[in-house]
């Protein structure tokens, strides 16, 4: 049975420039008891087609056409109140950004109690047994329930958006990017955590994510969108083992994969289109290396795949086996391979032994008047490692394991508590006193979020030009600075976006920005803090390819932070695993990879998924959460997680010690002895 049904779906967005067609005529279907998936960059309307079904539409956007279908009723003809009462009723919604979604100022228990004595006549008594079930059912602490959203994790707080969704038990669950910007292991129990119930309420799911990978082991059935239109359509399985559209093609090889290691990344290149007018020709002709005439003159019709649940909207279907195989080429899509591997051990640029950054924790004033010592929370503990120039060392871990305070550390941007750093050969202590501008222009930083970093009242080149002003570079040398800063960066032609601001670009030029802010100094170091987390993949592996090419090119020394294994196993010489402020595993990437040794990476890497439906991972859960950084556990932080613990791990610090080979340390007292980690296992 049909359970929604989309058909012909258009919606515009009213803006002071004219309008936007963010949706030009996408339908799809979603059956009792299946999971669909909505895949596509940024901007190719996938969540805009989620905002129509639950009336979420901001009041600039309009539907200007076609139907939605909710078990054969028309939720576009319903009023205000008979949506609502279909809402969190029959359909409910698991939102991005659970912060934003909880009311920091009402405890997370009550606000599950709100929906369902909204939509159900119980007492209060009732209302919170029913949200202590589900935070049971969502791996909460059913005694937590009084808690506000502050008080939980990222994680945590997602599990408690999800168990307002599911109060009421709804037939279709929508679920909008729920993982984005969460660590593996955490994505990881969070996608657990709703297919577990949806099998135990018989729910059907309508997922939406650029994360390929996400869908390929999530759901039966799926869309890819761009530039608002449907490009290819069907079953899982086939849709991405045999694609038949180029940009499901480039979308696919766009996704970072563990095993492929520093290998050259197809990326898509290019931006998407502008949506001012309704697309004419192909939507994705001006980034297709495969487009032709007939694809610059209409928008192809859907072909139907013969003996297959797949359909796509591609003028040269009949041919698609070979464009397969071409679109595996980096040359295809105009990259540049590098070749063998050219890296070879340059003189060090920063050196970090025994770093540490502890926080002191306010005190009572009676704490105070007998002179206890205050509580600390041990951010970065006795880490110690060095970076050459022209190298990428990877930083991993999960959320709150201390990879983010160790970057603006090594940066100064926080004052360390303990420890050498020595960068260029010269301790950071003789900077502090009367070389902080040197400092400066020799490191830099690049943040997460570009939105933060960025001044949103200055131009882009008022934001990239002005290092160059606070370090007296001369003014006649600056416009020409900037411009070849831009180019570097992948922003051309740069006098397109001189006089943007901010929110006037997408989300991967703006981190290119902040990039260009950061290089145009000529720095020899560079501290990226999760810069590509917010973007979605084709964007991601733009942004390495950058990131590799001036290490390589440019002689720069990069420290990567982020909790994407794939991403850094592309991009890094070596790679550090971080676990509540220490470094538990370091080494060379491929060996990392491939022979981890300590427990807590192998999880890291069980967690990251596969884009192949065909291959069923084996899942290494890891259990808990990370202890109380105030009251950390004796002896090994990990072992009140980690299944070989024992007791020598709950009385003694391991050090960080070679195991098999001396560019290879872990630790552990007890390290994984095996040639290889088998992630996967063929499905037949």
């Amino acid at each position: 049975m049909t359970l929604l049904e989309i058909s012909d779906l258009e919606i515009k967005y009213g803006t002071q420039n004219g309008s936007i067609h963010a949706v030009n005529g996408v339908s799809f279907t979603v059956d009792e008891g299946v999971n669909y998936g909505l895949a596509g960059e940024s901007g190719s309307g996938k969540s805009t087609a989620a905002e129509a079904i639950l009336g979420l539409l901001p009041d600039n956007g309009s539907i200007t056409g076609g139907e939605v279908l909710y078990k054969g009723q028309d939720l576009l003809s319903l009023s205000e109140q008979e949506r609502r009462d279909i809402l969190w009723e029959e359909i409910a919604y698991i939102p991005q950004s659970a912060m934003d979604a909880l009311d920091p100022v009402m405890s997370t228990g009550a606000q599950i109690r709100q929906a369902i004595q909204t939509h159900r006549n119980v007492s209060k008594t009732k209302a919170r047994e029913r949200v202590r079930e589900l935070y049971d059912l969502v791996g909460l602490d059913p005694k937590r329930i009084d808690d506000y959203p502050h008080e939980f994790s990222g994680g945590m707080r997602q599990r408690v958006t999800i168990a307002m969704a599911l109060a009421l038990e709804p037939d279709l669950i929508i679920a909008d990017e729920p993982t984005t910007g969460l660590d593996v292991i955490v994505q990881d129990k969070i996608i657990e955590t709703i297919l577990d119930i949806q099998d135990r309420v018989d729910s059907s799911l309508l997922l939406i994510t650029h994360e390929i990978g996400v869908i390929a082991e999530t759901c039966d059935e799926l869309s890819i969108l761009y530039g608002g239109k449907v490009m290819e359509q069907g079953s899982t399985g086939n849709v991405l083992i045999n694609p038949t559209n180029p940009y499901t093609m480039g979308l696919k090889n766009s996704f970072p994969e563990i095993e492929s290691g520093t290998d050259d990344a197809v990326s898509i290149p290019g931006s998407p289109p502008n949506l001012n007018t309704p697309p004419t020709g192909c939507t994705f002709v001006d980034r297709c290396p495969f487009a032709d005439e007939t694809c610059e003159g209409s928008h192809p019709d859907f072909v139907d795949l013969p003996n297959r649940n797949q359909r796509s909207a591609c003028h040269h279907v009949d041919r698609a086996a070979q464009i397969r195989r071409d679109a595996c080429q980096p040359e295809t899509w105009g990259v540049e391979t590098t070749g063998e591997d050219t890296h070879t051990e340059q003189d060090v640029i920063l050196s970090v032994s025994d770093l540490e950054k502890h926080y002191s924790q306010s005190q009572s004033l009676i704490d105070q008047f007998r002179g206890n010592e205050p509580s600390k929370v041990r951010a970065v503990d006795g880490v110690s490692f060095s970076v050459s120039r022209s190298e990428i060392l990877g930083v991993a871990g999960e959320s709150g394991c201390g990879k983010s305070t160790l970057g603006e550390t090594i940066a100064l941007l926080e004052e360390p508590t303990g420890g050498e750093i020595l960068f260029d050969g010269k301790s950071v202590e003789e900077y502090q006193k009367d070389g902080m501008k040197q400092f400066r222009e020799k490191a830099q930083i690049v943040f997460q979020d570009p939105f933060d970093s960025l001044n949103p009242r200055m131009t882009v080149w008022q934001l990239v030009s002005e290092p160059l002003k606070i370090h007296d570079r001369s003014p006649s040398d600056r416009e020409a600075v900037v411009r070849e800063t831009l180019e570097r960066v992948g922003l051309t032609p740069p006098s397109k976006f001189l006089d943007q601001y901010p929110h006037e670009l997408s989300g991967g030029q703006r981190q290119r920005v902040a990039i260009a802010r950061a290089l145009v100094l000529d720095p020899d170091f560079l501290i990226c803090d999760e810069p590509a987390s917010m973007l979605d993949v084709s964007l991601k592996v733009n942004l390495l390819n950058l990131l590799r090419s001036l290490a390589d090119e440019e002689n720069i020394g990069i420290i990567y932070i982020s909790h994407d294994l794939a991403s850094l196993a592309q991009v890094s010489d070596q790679l550090a695993i971080m676990y509540l402020g220490k470094i538990v595993e370091i080494g060379e990437t491929d060996r990392v990879v491939e022979t981890p040794h300590h427990p807590y990476t192998e999880r890291l890497l069980s967690a990251t998924p596969e884009k192949d439906p065909s291959i069923d991972r084996e899942r290494v859960t890891l259990d808990g959460e990370p202890p109380n950084p105030i009251e950390l556990p004796s002896g090994c932080v990990f072992a009140p997680r980690c299944p070989k613990a024992q007791d020598e791990c709950r009385t003694v610090d391991p050090q960080l010690e070679s195991t098999v080979t001396d560019d290879h340390s872990a630790a552990c007292f007890f390290p994984i002895e095996k040639e290889a980690v088998d992630r996967t296992s063929s499905s037949d």
